[in-house]
């Protein structure tokens, strides 16, 4: 699957790869569409798309190294059965492999990259698509330093908010939820979050009424709005913390520096899945991260299926792309059934 322009979806027939030692093939069970990153790029909107990434100097340059269509590679959000192995490998026929190949029918892998991303016989294969995206939230809330009692306001509620939600809990955070749709926030609260409430109803106020005046003592921003990145600000308190999480686009209208960031001594602390913070970054990489996700949504721990709201086979997913852009607040997690004989 390609975006040849911006807006647009094109399926493409590839002929399957041959297996080299070491190699196994895995026919693709289900996928899941980030209702963020990937719509960055359907929407041309990614600094990766209108700008050039020096990976050696950690710096975008303007202009576009090369042009911004066709987008080649689309989903990291997979989990497939392997079904053919080149020996030697510890990974047999019948596994059940998560990771990220990106939203096609099959791939093939080493099986030293399966191996440690088998999920657990008996459980529902679409926990595994949650691996990726459980990751962001995850190091979002190790980023957030939660400690047993603290309140935690999240704001944004998609997939990657309800998940942060729900790990803040986990980590002993009573947790506040904002989200300006009704449906969202209903279901955080019905997935262990103690309130929930509409960005238009004074947020930053509503969380001191709730902690005695004090304020959350850590937010976690994962919307990618720099509004509510403003608001994130407003309501911790004192000397606290704010995550930035969520993938914000183009200049940062309406956070103003100016205000309680400068006054209160809020602390901003970038979370990007590229890598762990630096005092747990010796101990937190990314396969730890998304074990850690997958392994507690296998133990019934981590609610992931709650966030699954739409199914779709391949040959409708040009219209689920159009649906996320148009009326994103209609869904959640948007799944492709990959399996044969999916309609």
């Amino acid at each position: 699957m390609t975006f040849p322009e911006a807006r647009v979806v094109e399926l493409v027939e590839e002929a399957e790869a041959p297996l080299d030692a070491g190699q196994v093939r895995v026919r693709t069970l289900f996928s899941g569409i980030s209702a963020g990153t990937e719509l960055t790029a359907y929407r041309g909107t990614s600094p990766h798309v209108t700008k050039t990434w020096d990976a050696e100097s950690r710096l975008f340059a303007d202009g576009a190294a090369a042009p911004a269509f066709p987008v080649m590679v689309l989903g990291y959000e997979e989990v497939g059965e392997v079904v053919e192995v080149a020996q030697p490998s510890t990974v047999a026929v019948g596994d059940l492999v998560w990771g990220t190949w990106g939203h096609r029918t099959s791939a093939v892998i080493d099986a030293a990259f399966a191996a440690p991303r088998r999920l657990r016989p008996g459980v529902d294969p679409r926990i595994g698509i949650f691996s990726h995206i459980g990751a962001v939230a995850l190091n979002a809330v190790i980023d957030a330093d939660v400690h047993v009692g603290e309140t935690v306001a999240v704001f944004g509620l998609g997939v990657p908010g309800q998940l942060v939600a729900q790990l803040a809990r986990l980590n002993g955070g009573r947790v506040i939820a904002v989200d300006g749709i009704a449906a969202r926030r209903d279901l955080a609260l019905s997935l262990g979050a103690e309130h929930a409430l509409d960005p238009a109803d004074a947020v930053a106020e509503r969380i001191r009424e709730l902690t005695d005046g004090r304020g959350a003592d850590v937010a976690i921003e994962i919307s990618g709005n720099a509004r509510a990145l403003h608001e994130a600000v407003r309501s911790v308190a004192y000397n606290s913390r704010v995550v930035a999480s969520g993938f914000l686009q183009g200049d940062a209208v309406g956070l103003r520096l100016g205000e309680e960031f400068h006054h209160n001594r809020v602390q901003i602390v970038s979370s990007q899945i590229s890598g762990s913070g630096p005092s747990v970054a010796h101990r937190w990489d990314r396969l730890r991260l998304n074990r850690t996700v997958l392994g507690l949504a296998e133990d019934g721990r981590l609610d992931v299926l709650a966030l699954i709201s739409h199914t779709v086979p391949l040959g409708e997913v040009a219209d689920v792309y159009r649906m996320l852009d148009e009326h994103a607040g209609q869904a959640l997690q948007v799944v492709i059934d990959l399996r044969e004989g999916a309609r």
